[in-house]
């Protein structure tokens, strides 16, 4: 009777705990406009204490210091923003004329494409009855106009989240020093600080490796599409640059666009497709192979778990969630690694195989 209800019990805690995961993502998911820019406001304040603990071995008040380091970072974001931004308002004055080279270049293919549009609305009309029903088509917004919308709302976003950076870095150790004392033991005390510097280091560290390896895959791209004599290579080295910074779909868009304006360029379609071939090759190369096992080694996480976050926080916020989904993965870990009733996930989440106590000695005379 009592291993029964033991039973039971364990029962209704793993439904418990599995309910409470799915709560998780689906306030995760309804609550992003909330959520992210306050996730995005810690993570940059993770980011920036290192510097700010150099600011303050200096003599430096927490205060100023947090103002000049999140105001820096301000600047640099919406630098980054304004060359983006300027790009594209450079390109969209030229996308009719864009569009109607491209057109011209691709008529044979344009052709067959008609053709069998035409087909397929004969099909339509065949098999649609003429009962008068009318189609009612909604118009979406323009360019312009989602630009604008989404412009606005990233603005809002990146507004809160510096706000918030600011105020932690300007509290100084206050946090630190809260959580030091909402533990009892000076053991948990000194887990908890360790955890702590632990998730500053270890974000740190990926954004300055993802940082690196965006900066030399925009120099291979600038070379190589340089020697194919595409003109401005450099701006399209920049854009590798800013856009690999979107795991899987800056690539794309990157090579998307290359392509585009390799057609208007050269004259022959088959070696202007060398240019997007190019751009994806590389692209390819650094996001199956290269930032895998650099992000992997570096983070120690196993590559399996960091496609497999990128994918899911991808899918639930988009573009946004693909962005802080490695950096939410190594506080994940470092979280794992500390608390000791989740060692089992720290241990999947590792990129090396241990042993756990015991299992040794099991292993050998089973074998």
């Amino acid at each position: 009777m009592g291993v029964t209800i033991l039973n039971n019990l364990t029962s209704i805690k793993r439904s418990l705990q599995l309910l409470s995961v799915i709560a998780v993502f689906v306030t995760a998911y309804f609550a992003k406009d909330l959520i992210l820019p306050i996730l995005l406001g810690f993570l940059l304040a993770l980011t920036l204490s290192p510097l700010m603990r150099t600011l303050g071995r200096a003599g430096v008040p927490s205060g100023p210091a947090a103002v000049l380091v999140v105001g820096l970072s301000g600047i640099a974001i919406l630098s980054v923003v304004g060359v983006a931004a300027g790009t594209i308002a450079l390109w969209s004055d030229e996308l009719p004329q864009m569009g109607d080279q491209i057109k011209i270049k691709l008529s044979g293919m344009a052709d067959a494409v008609e053709t069998v549009r035409r087909a397929t609305d004969q099909v339509d009309r065949i098999s649609t009855p003429a009962d008068g029903t009318q189609e009612v088509v909604v118009k979406q917004p323009g360019f312009l106009d989602s630009a604008m919308s989404t412009g606005m709302k990233l603005g809002g976003t990146m507004t809160v989240s510096l706000v918030l950076a600011m105020f932690l870095l300007a509290s100084g150790n206050m946090f630190y020093v809260k959580l030091v004392q909402s533990f009892q033991s000076m053991a948990d005390k000194k887990r908890a600080l360790n955890a702590v510097y632990d998730v500053e280091k270890r974000v740190s560290r990926y954004l300055l490796t993802i940082t690196m390896i965006n900066a030399v895959l925009g120099l291979c791209i600038w070379t190589v599409l340089a020697l194919l004599g595409l003109p401005g290579a450099h701006i399209f080295g920049v854009a590798a640059f800013l856009l690999n910074f979107l795991p899987y779909i800056g690539g794309v868009i990157g090579a998307a666009v290359a392509a585009a304006y390799a057609l208007i360029t050269f004259d022959s379609v088959g070696y202007a497709l060398l240019v997007p071939a190019g751009y994806m090759l590389l692209t390819t190369l650094e996001g199956q192979f290269i930032t895998p096992w650099l992000v992997g080694w570096r983070l120690e996480i196993n590559t399996v778990a960091v496609f497999l976050t990128v994918v899911l926080w991808g899918w639930l916020w988009g573009i946004a969630g693909a962005l802080i989904a490695v950096p939410f993965l190594v506080v994940f870990k470092v979280v794992c690694d500390n608390v000791a009733s989740l060692q089992m996930i720290s241990h999947f989440l590792d990129n090396e195989t241990r042993t756990p106590p015991g299992d040794g000695q099991e292993t050998a005379r089973a074998t």
